[in-house]
């Protein structure tokens, strides 16, 4: 955001890989008026030439008297330089405002950058005791619409949404984002054995790219009959008769997938949490009990056998929404 005599002159957000930086962005909006302005960014501008020319020089050019930065690049191809370059060239820099409010909007693209990984934040929707369903599977609806609300707006906002075989068959769900003017994520399932209806809703809506995670168990010819209707179907070694999930991140981050909203049920959320594959939890809980130790809990699998082995949150925040809890919070590294 680019300001200049108390009033907004310029304004821009970095809309994808490979397009224009928000700096330049506002920059070009701001025209003139950037001369003697102050520029105020969350992250440090760049100093190299990736798929687009760097910033920095951009910025000296056009006379901008301050930039304030929320924090610095963690990308080791800029990390300090930016802010260095433009303190050389006589622009005044402050550094660190409203770091934490600007490290949690960048939360995805500090992860992707320094692993090569996505973000994974999982996501589940359950009562007061922890189930996320019924014995018989009934499920619809445990949280309140304005959860739900919230969910699709995640949709979004991050790059691809992962669910399991079993939520497919069970739901058949789109996994699109529904709030107005929402852009859909890659949708994401994994299914050792190809087991997928070739019917499914996943496959068939074309506004959202499919990739299915499977196995050498797959059928050959639904493999390719896949193919051909534009699903990417790809193809992991089996861990214990299951899609290997860390092969799964490490491919979706070649495809330089930054972040991942896990909508799982209980067997795909086990495996993320037995695994530690989970970077952020949101967790919202409607004020009902079921009760009944055989309903669906939000997490199966191994589990730990003592409370040191827990995966433990930081910077935890719970929030209303209508009638039900919203528990959010970090894992602890």
């Amino acid at each position: 955001m680019v300001v200049k005599e108390g009033r907004v002159v310029g304004k821009g957000y970095h809309v994808r890989a490979g397009e224009a930086h928000a700096e330049r962005v506002a920059l070009e909006k701001a025209g003139p008026d950037a001369r003697g302005s102050t520029l105020y960014l969350n992250l440090e501008p760049c100093t190299h030439y990736g798929r687009t020319p760097p910033c920095v020089p951009l910025v000296i050019e056009s006379g901008v008297r301050e930039v304030v930065i929320g924090m610095e690049d963690p990308n080791p191809l800029v990390k300090g330089r930016g802010i260095q370059a433009l303190r050389t060239a006589g622009v005044d820099v402050r550094l660190g405002i409203l770091e934490t409010e600007s490290r949690r909007l960048n939360e995805a693209f500090c992860k992707f950058i320094l692993n090569r990984e996505p973000f994974v934040i999982l996501k589940a929707a359950a009562t007061l005791d922890g189930k996320i369903a019924t014995r018989s599977g009934d499920s619809q609806w445990i949280s309140h619409e304005a959860s739900r609300d919230l969910v699709h707006k995640l949709r979004d906002e991050v790059d691809g949404v992962v669910v399991g075989i079993g939520t497919v068959i069970k739901d058949d769900p789109l996994l699109t984002a529904r709030s107005r003017g929402g852009r859909d994520p890659y949708r994401i399932v994994l299914d050792s054995k190809l087991r997928i209806s070739e019917n499914a809703r996943v496959i068939g809506n074309p506004s959202s790219r499919t990739i299915i995670f499977t196995t050498e168990m797959a059928p050959e010819d639904k493999v390719e009959r896949l193919k051909k209707r534009g699903v990417h179907v790809l193809i992991l070694e089996a861990v214990q008769g299951r899609v290997d999930l860390r092969r799964c991140l490490s491919k979706l981050g070649e495809m330089e997938i930054m972040s991942l909203l896990v909508e799982g049920g209980s067997r795909v959320n086990g495996s993320f949490l037995d695994l530690g594959l989970v970077d952020k939890f949101m967790l919202f809980f409607s004020p009902r009990v079921i009760g009944d130790p055989e309903a669906l809990g939000i997490f199966s699998g191994r589990g730990v056998e003592n409370l040191r082995e827990a995966a433990h949150l930081k910077d935890v925040r719970v929030r209303r929404l209508s009638i039900d809890i919203l528990v959010e919070g970090y894992v602890k590294r």
